[in-house]
């Protein structure tokens, strides 16, 4: 793959050869790492289609029109974004794209138009997290995984594009049939260093970091020059596949006319974590310091110390309540009383 641009970082993500589902599950899963899998989705029908060309992978996509698949919702964005979906201006009010509800046979059919003319700066088309069960039906069947995910595919179609660097709260693998895709990934403890966007005003669900990695402005933005030194990346062409792992910051950018790539999330267990943050903000951290200290106490021995599942075995186990195990009836006894307390007056 030595046709890629350079990157910023040279560190590379690690690698390994097709895995199968066990394998995957034991090795790969738990080791909260990021890892790319050579070749993991290679014999799928769709990656040989997309090896025929762009129009060969344009027929093979539009050949999903006829089973009744609603339309995808495209991102628009116009030539001088130059592929980058982000804020319009400094002011993060608004976003220097659209959305747009696409049907596959239409957007295919302009990404190869694109593909096919001498257009050196064509509108951006980014189709994102499109699930094959709703918008392509019979994906899945033809494409399967087969690594034990209980997860629906998601397709994301579209030209030369670049992805703001954010993180999920779910486990990801993400799975290249056509195109070529740079993934340049930050560890979750380089947070303070990637100088993170509006938490709630945010382009497509996660927070984004507001530097550009391929430009970065280390003026503006001097302490990512220390994200950069831990930053890792990995390169991937069709069949190839990469592991990351929740929390794990990212930045996707992909580098052809006609760019195909499907993932799956799955595992969502993160995603009250960070409402849990966000309600902190408001009721912790503009406390006096010796208060907010106080809490910290109490936060370090109920949720981050190592034993902290066991802060309450010195009660009797039908007396513990919302400190006792993970179950599903913990789950909704914890959310019966958050939602007493907060709607105290």
């Amino acid at each position: 793959m030595s046709d890629f641009p350079p990157p910023a970082t040279q560190r590379r993500v690690a690698e390994r050869a097709a895995v199968d589902a066990a394998t995957f599950a034991r090795e790969v899963v738990t080791a909260y790492r990021p890892v790319v899998l050579r070749g993991q989705v290679a014999h799928w029908p769709a990656v040989a289609a997309g090896a025929g060309g762009d129009r060969a992978m344009a027929q093979y996509l539009a050949g999903f029109a006829t089973a009744g698949g609603k339309p995808l919702d495209v991102l628009i964005a116009p030539p001088e974004a130059e592929g980058r979906f982000f804020y319009a201006d400094d002011t993060l009010t608004e976003f220097n794209f659209h959305r747009q509800p696409v049907p596959i046979g239409a957007l295919v059919a302009e990404l190869l138009r694109f593909s096919e003319t001498a257009a050196e700066r064509p509108h951006a088309l980014y189709a994102n997290a499109a699930t094959a069960p709703e918008h392509l039906p019979g994906w899945e069947a033809a494409n399967p995984l087969a690594l034990g995910v209980d997860a629906p595919a998601r397709l994301w179609i579209g030209n030369a594009t670049r992805i703001a660097t954010h993180y999920d709260t779910s486990i990801n693998i993400a799975c290249v049939v056509a195109g070529r895709r740079r993934f340049t990934l930050f560890p979750p403890e380089q947070l303070a260093n990637l100088y993170v966007g509006p938490l709630d005003h945010t382009m497509a669900g996660p927070p984004s970091s507001m530097v550009d990695p391929d430009a970065p402005d280390l003026q503006r933005y001097p302490r990512f020059a220390q994200a950069l030194a831990h930053a890792e990346v990995a390169e991937l062409g069709p069949g190839d596949a990469i592991f990351i792992p929740p929390i794990w910051w990212h930045h996707v950018r992909a580098f052809d006319r006609l760019n195909v790539l499907v993932n799956y999330w799955w595992e969502h267990r993160s995603s009250a974590a960070f409402l849990a943050l966000v309600h902190a903000i408001e009721a912790v951290r503009d406390l006096p310091v010796a208060e907010k200290t106080a809490w910290r106490s109490w936060y370090d021995h109920l949720v981050f110390a190592p034993d902290a599942a066991r802060a309450a075995d010195h009660l009797p186990e039908a007396a513990r309540g919302i400190l006792g195990a993970a179950s599903v009836e913990r789950t909704g006894r914890i959310r019966q009383f958050l939602i007493r307390m907060l709607q105290r007056p």
